[in-house]
């Protein structure tokens, strides 16, 4: 059994796989990590290894503390990856959304993908049919959406993620609320729209925390899968083994 773990930049999700398959996903605070990872083994003895990718700031001690009870890796930019990474500043490029690309090229091989990660920043990530990972885009997640509109004004209310009623808000909150969720779904489907123009043979993947609440409003057929980054993490190691 592999326990990957993917810490973030709000938290901390990880999952047990047996093979290919997801036996228990977990969701954490980063203050919660040694605590929960003894829970975790505690209940599945079985593990043997724990894979870690991680963007968040949280000191690698606090897992190597597992060391003596399973094997650990932490995937760097000087793994194997199934992709060839075309970005002009490689080392620049987060473990996760090279994860991400890992996974999409093993799981939807020969087709153009373009992953979509909604979360506290939304990424867009590409790769080509001949696998070659050619990037994308990063712009600010719902959660910061609010925030900034709150923080850099001065009357502005911070709220939380709500449907608007209608594009038209009616009042401030609705408005914000309006400007917020619909301009994140409009600027998706414009960039999904950009994508399908140039390239044919297309499979779009979204996850991230908010991938269920953005997949019933975008108006492009999405695979939406909020676990796809840590059943990647879990593809990609099995990857690396069978590469090194």
């Amino acid at each position: 059994m592999v326990l990957t773990v993917d810490v973030g930049n709000t938290r901390i999700k990880a999952s047990v796989f047996e093979g290919s398959t997801a036996l228990k996903n977990f969701i954490f605070e980063k203050t919660e990590l040694e605590e929960k990872i003894k829970k975790i083994l505690n209940e599945f003895p079985d593990c043997s290894d724990l894979v870690v990718a991680s963007v968040g700031n949280i000191e690698k001690q606090s897992f190597l503390t597992f060391e003596k009870q399973l094997k650990i890796h932490f995937f760097t930019h000087e793994d194997v990856f199934p992709f060839h990474n075309k970005y002009a500043t490689p080392k620049t490029l987060g473990i996760d959304r090279m994860i991400l690309a890992a996974g999409a090229t093993l799981q939807f091989p020969k087709q153009n993908r373009l992953v979509i990660d909604a979360g506290t920043c939304i990424t867009y990530d590409f790769i080509d049919e001949n696998d070659n990972y050619l990037g994308g885009a990063i712009s600010p997640g719902l959660r910061l959406r609010y925030e900034s509109l709150h923080n850099f004004t001065a009357r502005l209310p911070l709220l939380t993620l709500e449907t608007p009623n209608d594009y038209i808000g009616n009042s401030t909150a609705q408005a914000i609320h309006s400007g917020v969720v619909n301009g994140f779904v409009y600027e998706i489907d414009g960039f999904i729209d950009d994508y399908r123009r140039d390239f044919s043979n297309f499979i779009i993947i979204l996850t991230g925390g908010d991938a269920d609440f953005l997949a019933k409003r975008l108006k492009n057929t999405i695979f939406a899968n909020s676990n796809f980054l840590l059943e990647s993490l879990n593809q990609t190691y099995q990857y690396k083994i069978d590469n090194d």
